[in-house]
């Protein structure tokens, strides 16, 4: 029996020790959301926030011309209350809230579309011929936006000062450059961001200490022949034939003169050459992407390209002009940011619906040259429905729209909980 703490203690002789009494518990972190009506603050924010999804899906903005996007976010984060900068590398939006005394911790959500022609035939689908949110972040806006309402809405709790990075051209990966040229990293201390994954269904997240994504660079080959007539092809030097070589070439000798177990992965997207039917093409432009895991191996890896394909046009008679740009280092998740969100992930969604990833990505995101200088950490917004979702960049991709109040709890909640003990 446990006596009242005002009994005096019976004899050793007598009765079993008891332990020493523990301090109780912290407060769960579901009873603090809950406390501070964050989720009846949701529940009331939903809806417009689910009309500004669409909204910026119907009128997707390529990088770098985000004005529209821009002016929309800018307008909303002001009727809440936080303090906007717009212009912010170029097109992007700084918008700031809380004590200006205090640690400074930040949110960074992208804004740009993809040169693709929309095939999901959405009531909200694209209103601009060419032109599509195939990557997401018109999700990734609108639930920065909804953490932006939901924290404006306790004000009195924000015991740190939060930025949010609204940011543009992440698919041509500068964006990320320009918004820091301009100061949005300055002074901070700790930097949150978010994904779609279709890979993992509506309702969870998954997270990954250190490696997250790849470093990429682009590449462009130019392959140069003789043109000649298409009936005599053996008078010429076919750059198409050439060009095919690279593209083919390039891939064996990935799988036979790189390690193995240090994957390189180099497409091409796009391909330029040629004036008519039966004329044989003297230029050839081939444009593409290159992805490594590996530092070492990356820093290497334009030197060992220029070669092969030097190598290859040669051998077939012509010549190439190799242009390699890397543009993006890799992302590395904070291990102790990451903890911080599963945990809070974990206290609102259950145990079952965080996922440790096992692997990488051999994606890119220009988040990583957010971080050089701070520490960070990203995760994966499952948005997977009961039929599954189409890979990302796919003129079909649909994300089930019950992503956005998971990606708005885990986030709000993730930055409450960094200040109150920052890490």
């Amino acid at each position: 029996m446990i006596l009242p703490l005002s009994a005096d203690p019976p004899a050793a002789s007598s009765q079993p020790q008891l332990p020493p009494l523990q301090p109780p518990p912290p407060q769960p972190v579901q009873l603090l959301w809950q406390e501070l009506g964050l989720d009846q603050a949701l529940e009331r924010a939903l809806p417009e926030l689910l009309l500004l999804r669409r909204h910026l899906h119907r009128h997707p903005e390529l990088s770098g011309h985000e004005q529209q996007t821009a002016a929309l976010v800018a307008g909303e984060l002001r009727r809440w209350g936080w303090q906007v900068r717009e212009g912010v590398g170029r097109t992007g939006v700084l918008a700031e809230l809380g004590p200006v005394d205090g640690p400074l911790v930040a949110l960074r959500c992208d804004m740009d579309a993809l040169p693709i022609e929309e095939r999901t035939g959405l009531d909200y689908a694209s209103s601009r011929q060419g032109l599509m949110h195939a990557c997401g972040h018109d999700i990734h806006t609108a639930v920065g936006l909804g953490v932006a309402q939901l924290l404006a809405s306790v004000p009195e709790r924000l015991t740190a000062r939060v930025r949010l990075i609204f940011q543009p051209a992440e698919e041509t990966a500068e964006g990320a450059a320009w918004m820091k040229a301009d100061g949005a990293m300055e002074g901070v201390q700790a930097l949150f961001g978010v994904h779609v994954f279709p890979s993992l269904a509506v309702g969870t997240i998954g997270v990954r200490s250190g490696s997250f994504t790849a470093a990429a660079g682009e590449l462009e080959v130019e392959v140069l022949g003789e043109g000649g007539h298409g009936a005599r092809p053996h008078q010429s030097t076919d750059a198409i034939w050439i060009a095919a070589r690279v593209v083919s070439g390039l891939q064996e000798a990935i799988s036979r003169q790189l390690d193995a177990l240090h994957p390189v992965v180099v497409s091409f997207g796009r391909i330029e050459g040629g004036k008519a039917f039966n004329v044989i093409a003297d230029h050839v432009r081939l444009l593409g992407t290159v992805r490594c895991l590996d530092l070492e191996l990356h820093a290497q890896l334009p030197v060992w390209i220029e070669e092969t394909v030097q190598a290859l046009c040669r051998g077939h008679g012509g010549e190439a002009r190799v242009h390699y740009r890397t543009i993006s280092p890799p992302v590395h998740n904070d291990p102790a940011l990451t903890a911080l969100v599963a945990d809070a992930a974990t206290e609102l969604l259950g145990r079952s619906r965080v996922q440790w990833l096992e692997q990488p990505s051999l994606g890119a995101e220009d988040f990583a040259a957010l971080l050089e200088g701070t520490r960070g950490t990203m995760f994966r917004l499952g948005v997977a429905g009961p039929q599954g979702c189409t890979p990302l960049h796919s003129n079909a991709f649909s994300p089930d729209e019950g992503c956005l109040a998971v990606g708005v709890e885990v986030l709000t909640l993730s930055l409450l909980r960094w200040m109150e003990q920052p890490v």
